[in-house]
C-alpha cells in the first residue's frame, strides 16, 4: 500500500502531475474518476508531462504503460505520503471533507504548486446551508485556503458514468437491459433532459487547468448541453445498429429500479429532479450553458464530442 510502481517507459522530463482516482460512487454529483483519470493521463503524457496516479484497488488496471501507479486512496492520504514527492500539480478527484486537509498538508509540504479540483455543482446549493453540512464546498474552501494555486472544475454529468457506475442514476442499467433485451425502461423519456460532457472533453479541460496560468483562482463550468433521455437511447441504437424499445416508467418505478441497483435515495432524488427541471426549463438552462465563459470549446480549442461520438466509441458495451 502506498508504494510507487516505477515504470521504465515513463518520460524522463516534463512536470510531474498527480491524479487521484477512487472507486465508483453513486452519491449525488460524483464523477467517474477512473474514466476521466485515464483520459487525462493519456492527454498529459501526449504533451510530455509525467503522470503518477493514486488509485484505489479496483481502479489499478488499464492505465497507459508510462503511468506511475500507487495503490491507495486520497481519502487516506497518510498511507501514500510518498506519492506527493516531486509533484508540480494535482488533479484532486474523489476527496472527502474529513481527510482533505491531511492531503493538502502533504501536498504543501512536498512543494506542490497547483491543485485542480474535480468538483460538482453542489457548492452552488450548499452555500445556503450551515458549513457543517457542506461536502463539495468544504473541499473547495479547504483548497482555496491551502496556500497553493487552485482551480475548481464543476462539470456536467460525464457520458461514461453509466460504464463506471457513478452518478447520475439515469442510464445506469442500460448496458444490462440493452444487451439482454434491447430495451430501456426509465422515467421522463421525452420530457426529461440531463446535461452531459464527454470524458475526453472534461479531461482536456483539466489538462489546461493544470498547465495554463490563466485559470488559476477561478471556477470552470465544464458543462455540456442538456440531452433528452430519448435522444441518448437513439444514439446508442444507431451505434449498435439495432432498434431499442423505450418503455416509459413512473418516477416511482424508476426509483425502485435504481434502489435495487444500490443507488441511495439522495442520488436518485437529484437525478429525478434534474431530469424534470432541465426538461421544464430547457430553453433557459440551454442558454445558461451557452453563455458560460470561458466555454469548454474555448478552453480545449475544438468542438465538444457528442453523445453520438460517445455511443460509437462504446458500442460494444451495449451489444
Amino acid at each position: 500500500m502506498g508504494e510507487i510502481k516505477r515504470i521504465k517507459s515513463a518520460p524522463e522530463s516534463g512536470e510531474l502531475r498527480l491524479l487521484t482516482v477512487v472507486s465508483a460512487r453513486k452519491d449525488a454529483g460524483s464523477s467517474p474518476t477512473g474514466i476521466v483519470g485515464r483520459s487525462l493521463a493519456r492527454q498529459l503524457l501526449a504533451v510530455g508531462d509525467r503522470v503518477r496516479v493514486i488509485a484505489e484497488s479496483d481502479q489499478l488496471a488499464d492505465w497507459p504503460d508510462a503511468v506511475e501507479l500507487v495503490e491507495g486512496s486520497i481519502t487516506r492520504p497518510g498511507e501514500c505520503a510518498e506519492a506527493f514527492n516531486g509533484v508540480d500539480g494535482i488533479f484532486l478527484a474523489g476527496a472527502q471533507p474529513a481527510s482533505v486537509q491531511d492531503a493538502l498538508g502533504l501536498a504543501l509540504a512536498a512543494g506542490v504548486r497547483r491543485i485542480v479540483v474535480l468538483s460538482s455543482h453542489g457548492p452552488e446549493y450548499e452555500e445556503s446551508y450551515p458549513p457543517e453540512t457542506w461536502f463539495w464546498l468544504a473541499i473547495e474552501k479547504a483548497v482555496e485556503r491551502s496556500g497553493m494555486e487552485w482551480t475548481h472544475i464543476r462539470p456536467s454529468a460525464v457520458m461514461g458514468s453509466i460504464i463506471e457506475g457513478s452518478y447520475p442514476a439515469t442510464g445506469s442499467d442500460w448496458p444490462d437491459t440493452i444487451r439482454r433485451e434491447l430495451v430501456v425502461r426509465e422515467a421522463f423519456l421525452d420530457e426529461g433532459h440531463y446535461p452531459f460532457i464527454h470524458e475526453d472533453d472534461l479531461a482536456a479541460v483539466a489538462v489546461s487547468a493544470l498547465r495554463d496560468d490563466e485559470y488559476v483562482g477561478g471556477i470552470i463550468e465544464a458543462v455540456g448541453l442538456p440531452l433528452s433521455t430519448r435522444s441518448r437511447v437513439r444514439s446508442i441504437a444507431k451505434a449498435i445498429g439495432r432498434d431499442i424499445d423505450a418503455v416509459e416508467l413512473t418516477p416511482s418505478d424508476s426509483r425502485t429500479n435504481w434502489r435495487r441497483r444500490g443507488w441511495p435515495d439522495s442520488g436518485i432524488d437529484v437525478t429525478l429532479y434534474a431530469l424534470e427541471e432541465y426538461g421544464a426549463q430547457l430553453a433557459e438552462l440551454t442558454q445558461w450553458t451557452l453563455e458560460q465563459r470561458p466555454s469548454v470549446q474555448e478552453i480545449i480549442g475544438r468542438p465538444l464530442r457528442t453523445y453520438d461520438d460517445w455511443a460509437i466509441e462504446n458500442a460494444d458495451r451495449f451489444r
